[in-house]
C-alpha cells in the first residue's frame, strides 16, 4: 500500500473515539421505572391466562417493549418472570426501545482527517479502480535462518534485508514488474519502465502509513540495504522521513507479519504495478524425506499485480524466482553485484 506523501507530512492530532452508547437500556430502565410508578403500591403476583408468574409492573414492561411475556422464561421463584428476564429477552430478540431514534443510538464524533490519512484516501481511492488480481505463495525459511545464524557474530541482520534483494535480483529478469502505466495523455495508454529499483517498505509510523523507499536496490548489498532500512525506520518512527525518502518508489514490500497475520491482499497503486505482503513467519510439521516429521518455518508471500498489464503466468514466474532466492540463499548471493 504505498503512498506518495512526499509533499505533505504533519503531526497527527489525537482522534478520539466514541464508544457505543447504552441510551438503549437507559431507555428500559426509564419504562420500568414509569411502570412501576403507575402501578398499585402492592407488589401482587398475578397469573396470566397461560400460567405465567409476573407483577402487574413488568407485565406493562413487556408492553412496552413489544415483548409477550408468555415467551419469556422467568427466573424468579416459582417460575415468576422478572423485569431483568423482559429486558434480557427484548435485547436479545432486537428489539430495543429507541433503535429508530439516532440520539438513543450511538454519539458519533466528526473529526477531520490528518495530511497523511487525506493524501492515503486519495491514493487508495484511486488504486481501488485499477483491477487487482493476488498471487499468494508459501516459502520455506530454514535455509536463510542457517545463513543469518552464521553472519549473527557479525551482522544482526532480519528476513527482511533478504527479501527486498531477493526482489531486485527477480525484477532484473522480469522488469515488467518494476513499471507504471502511463494513461493520462490522450494516446493509447503506455508502459513506463524503470531502471532503478526502489524499493517501498510500507511502515507503521507515529503519522499513519507511510511508504518510504530504498534507492538503487540493485546496487546495494544486503547489510548496505539492512543499513538503509534502520536509517528509514528510525526517522520514521520520529516522524522525520525527508521528502526524498518518500518519492520515485517503484515496487513496494509491505510486511504486514511484525504485526500478525499469514495473508494479506495488499493494494498497489498507480505508480506501480505490483506490490508483495509478507506474512507472519510461523513453525509448521512438515514431512522430510526420509518420512520422518519435523518442524519447518515457513512465510506467507501474497502478490497483488496490476492485471489490466501484468499477466497471472507473469507474476507465478516472478514470485517463484523471489522462492526460489529465498529459499536457496546461496542463488541469492552468487546473483549480487
Amino acid at each position: 500500500m504505498d503512498i506518495d506523501l512526499a509533499a505533505e507530512i504533519a503531526d497527527d492530532p489525537q482522534l478520539g473515539s466514541a464508544g457505543p452508547s447504552q441510551a438503549s437500556e437507559n431507555a428500559v430502565s426509564t419504562a420500568a421505572a414509569a411502570a412501576a410508578a403507575e402501578a398499585p403500591t402492592h407488589t401482587r403476583t398475578e397469573r396470566t391466562r397461560n400460567g405465567t408468574l409476573a407483577t402487574p409492573a413488568v407485565r406493562m414492561v413487556s408492553r412496552e417493549l413489544g415483548v409477550n411475556i408468555a415467551d419469556v422464561d422467568g427466573t424468579g421463584k416459582d417460575g415468576r418472570v422478572l423485569k431483568e428476564d423482559v429486558v434480557r429477552f427484548s435485547s436479545s430478540s432486537g428489539d430495543v426501545v429507541g433503535a429508530s431514534t439516532p440520539a438513543a443510538g450511538q454519539q458519533e464524533e466528526i473529526v477531520a482527517l490528518t495530511p497523511v490519512q487525506h493524501q492515503m484516501f486519495k491514493v487508495m481511492t484511486a488504486s481501488l479502480g485499477i483491477p487487482h488480481f493476488l498471487y499468494s505463495d508459501e516459502v520455506v525459511l530454514d535455509a536463510l535462518a542457517r545463513v543469518r545464524g552464521t553472519l549473527a557474530p557479525t551482522q544482526r541482520l532480519t528476513y527482511l534485508p533478504f527479501v527486498i534483494k531477493a526482489v531486485s535480483v527477480a525484477l532484473a529478469e522480469y522488469p515488467l514488474l518494476n513499471s507504471r502505466v502511463d494513461a493520462s495523455g490522450a494516446e493509447k495508454p503506455r508502459l513506463v519502465r524503470r531502471a532503478a529499483h526502489n524499493i517501498g517498505v510500507a511502515m507503521d509510523t507515529p503519522l499513519g502509513l507511510l511508504v518510504p523507499n530504498i534507492k538503487d536496490v540493485a546496487r546495494r548489498s544486503i547489510v548496505d540495504v539492512a543499513a538503509e532500512l534502520l536509517r528509514l525506520q528510525a526517522a520514521a518512527a520520529v516522524g522525520k522521513l525527508a521528502p526524498a525518502d518518500l518519492a520515485a518508489g517503484t515496487i513496494t514490500v509491505s510486511n504486514i507479519g511484525n504485526i500478525g497475520g499469514t495473508v494479506v491482499a495488499p493494494v498497489i497503486v498507480s505508480s506501480e504495478v505490483t506490490i508483495l505482503g509478507v506474512g507472519r513467519a510461523r513453525t509448521v510439521p512438515a514431512f522430510a524425506d526420509d518420512g520422518a516429521v519435523v518442524p519447518r518455518s515457513v512465510v506467507n508471500f501474497s502478490w497483488s499485480a496490476d492485471h489490466r498489464v501484468v499477466d497471472g503466468a507473469t507474476m507465478a514466474r516472478m514470485a517463484a524466482r523471489v522462492r526460489e532466492l529465498v529459499q536457496e540463499p546461496e542463488k541469492l548471493l552468487v546473483g549480487l553485484r
